[in-house]
Parts: structure tokens; C-alpha cells; sequence
């Protein structure tokens, strides 16, 4: 039996492979997602590391006043700064990220109006309060990501044990369910939304939770159209027969088989929420003002067409990010194609 299982997973890895634009689009996005994991150290108007007198300070984790270098304040250090600059330079040195700005920060050394084009300082230029452009992007990218990700994992689990007990049980528990979720799913959610906004200030989690009690139903039919026809095959009956509890029935021998479903839909709920929250912050009731958001930065570009920069900056950024997603989408729902385990 392990033999079989073993010949079957290696069939679907060979067919995900053969799939070179959906095994070309994962690395792609892993690289692209690794990368903004660590974006403290990439992009930070904090230096990385600075070396002092043999000692070693690391500004990103922790806060330094000037008087650690030996100045006169008692205040976080200004590392942009000449005079503090020119103190860690006597005794040491700094070591800074690729890119001197963070997701936050001005450029008040500008001799043009923002949003300022792009140049050598800001690749992708400015927006219309001086923030970097690219640290933007790169700090949106993960934060629109993290939030796909919690919000598809999270979603997932709730809709496959709520088609799971649908599915398995049937009868009134399942028209019951059916009922509420036409109901529930027929909310239109936007809207509500807007609302809610007005009267509670947005947050990351709080998004997360509200966007999570509508979201979680797109699952709900696929787990339960599994769950209907395999809960009268034989090996779930000898299961019953041999005295096994529902539970026990439902995770080892049915669950299995619904996954695969489950598995093959998630790089599309995946997709779905990213473009949820995008088109939140580009309407303004999404995250905090000032959180890094390609959908907010696609409002800029909206409301400075003089600015062309800001507007393709996160076309781009998003138009490639949600494009690999739908090619790893589709390779991996070609691997489970449950035809595979037949061949």
C-alpha cells in the first residue's frame, strides 16, 4: 500500500515538473517572497549593522541613542545624519541595506515636488508624501502576501470542517447548512464592509477576521460533494462496521481524499484575497493610513496621472504576482488530477 502511495505522489510531483510554467511561477514567487520576508534588510533608513569601538550594534532590532556613539542626546540616533555619521565613522563603521529608505520614510533632502520621478536615490521614484517608492512596493508585496496566506489557511480550514459535517451526516444537518450558507454567502460583503469601517478603525487583524467570516464558504461545496459520495463507499462502511467512531472516520479515511480538492482550489482563494485587500486600500477602508499597500499606491497613481511611475509600479508588481499564482494554481490542479493515481 505505501508502494502504491509512494508511486502515485512521485507521478504527481513528475506532472507538476512537466509543468514548467506553473514550476517556474513557484520559484518565482519564493524567491520573490523570500526576499520580502527580510525587508528590514534591504530596505531601512536604519543601518544594518554598525561597528563601534569593537563593539557591535544592530539598529534594525534594537533602538540606539545618539549618546551610545558618543553624542549628546539621550533620543533614538538619527543614522542619516552627518554628525552621527562622522561619530561612528572615528571608532568603526556602518554597514547599510541596498536600498536607505523604509516603507515610512520621507525624503526631506529633495530639491524636486513629490512625487518626484524616478532617479538613482529612488528607482521607482517617490509618492506624493516622499516615500520610496520601491521600499514601498517591497514592504506591500509581503504584508499583501501574509495576509493572502493567513486569510486562505484559515478559510480552508473552517470550510473543509464545515463541508465535512454537511457532507458526512447529510440529512437535515446538511440542508440546514445549505440554507445558511446561500444565506450568508449572499451577503454582499463589500458593503458591509464600508460600513464597519466607519465605526471601527481597520486593522491588519481586524480585516483578517472580518474578511474571514465570509470568505471561508467557497470551500464548503467541494468538501461536501466529497464527503456525499464517499461516505457510502465500502471501506467507509467496514469502518463503521468494525466499530470506529465518526471522527475517526472522517480524518483517516474520508479527509484524505477531500483535500485534494481543498488543495487544488487554495492558490486561487490565495489570489482572491490578495485582490480583496488591494481593492480595499485602493477604495480606502482598508488597512491603517500609511501601512505599505499596493492598493493604495494604485489610488496615488490614480489621483496623480502626472505620475505615471506610481500607478505602474504596483500594475506591474501585482499583474506578476497574481499571474504566478494562477500558474501554480493550475500545475498543481493538473498534479491532483485524481486520473494520476489510475494511470
Amino acid at each position: 500500500m505505501s508502494d502504491s502511495i509512494q508511486t502515485v505522489r512521485q507521478k504527481r510531483i513528475a506532472v507538476f515538473k512537466s509543468n514548467k510554467r506553473g514550476y517556474y511561477s513557484l520559484w518565482i514567487f519564493m524567491i520573490l517572497f523570500l526576499l520580502t520576508l527580510f525587508s528590514e534588510f534591504i530596505a531601512n533608513e536604519k543601518p544594518i549593522l554598525i561597528v563601534y569601538k569593537n563593539q557591535y550594534y544592530t539598529p534594525v532590532f534594537k533602538v540606539y541613542s545618539e549618546q551610545d556613539f558618543g553624542g549628546d542626546f539621550e533620543s533614538e540616533a538619527d543614522y542619516k545624519d552627518e554628525y552621527v555619521q562622522e561619530l561612528i565613522n572615528k571608532d568603526g563603521y556602518i554597514v547599510w541595506p541596498l536600498i536607505r529608505y523604509s516603507y515610512h520614510t520621507i525624503k526631506t533632502d529633495s530639491e524636486v515636488s513629490f512625487p518626484s520621478p524616478p532617479d538613482m536615490q529612488n528607482l521607482l521614484g517617490t509618492d506624493d508624501q516622499g516615500r520610496d517608492v520601491l521600499a514601498r512596493v517591497m514592504y506591500g508585496f509581503r504584508i499583501s502576501v501574509m495576509f493572502g496566506l493567513i486569510l486562505t489557511i484559515f478559510s480552508s480550514i473552517i470550510g473543509v470542517l464545515a463541508g465535512a459535517i454537511q457532507g458526512y451526516y447529510g440529512g437535515k444537518i446538511d440542508l440546514l447548512g445549505q440554507r445558511f450558507i446561500e444565506i450568508w454567502g449572499g451577503l454582499p460583503t463589500l458593503f458591509l464592509l464600508m460600513i464597519l469601517v466607519n465605526y471601527i478603525q481597520p486593522t491588519f487583524w481586524w480585516l483578517l477576521g472580518l474578511l474571514l467570516l465570509f470568505s471561508w464558504t467557497s470551500l464548503v461545496g467541494v468538501v461536501r460533494a466529497e464527503f456525499l459520495r464517499a461516505r457510502n463507499f465500502e471501506y467507509v462502511k467496514a469502518a463503521k462496521a468494525l466499530g470506529q467512531n465518526d471522527m475517526n472516520i472522517i480524518i483517516k479515511h474520508i479527509l484524505p481524499n477531500a483535500l485534494i480538492a481543498t488543495v487544488t482550489f487554495m492558490p486561487f482563494l490565495l489570489t482572491g484575497s490578495i485582490t480583496t485587500l488591494t481593492s480595499l486600500d485602493f477604495l480606502g477602508f482598508g488597512l491603517p493610513a500609511g501601512s505599505p499597500s499596493l492598493g493604495e499606491l494604485l489610488a496615488q497613481g490614480k489621483a496623480n496621472l502626472h505620475a505615471p511611475w506610481l500607478g505602474i509600479s504596483a500594475f506591474i508588481v501585482l499583474s506578476v504576482l497574481l499571474t504566478l499564482l494562477i500558474f501554480i494554481g493550475e500545475a498543481i490542479r493538473d498534479a491532483l488530477d485524481p486520473r494520476i493515481a489510475q494511470q
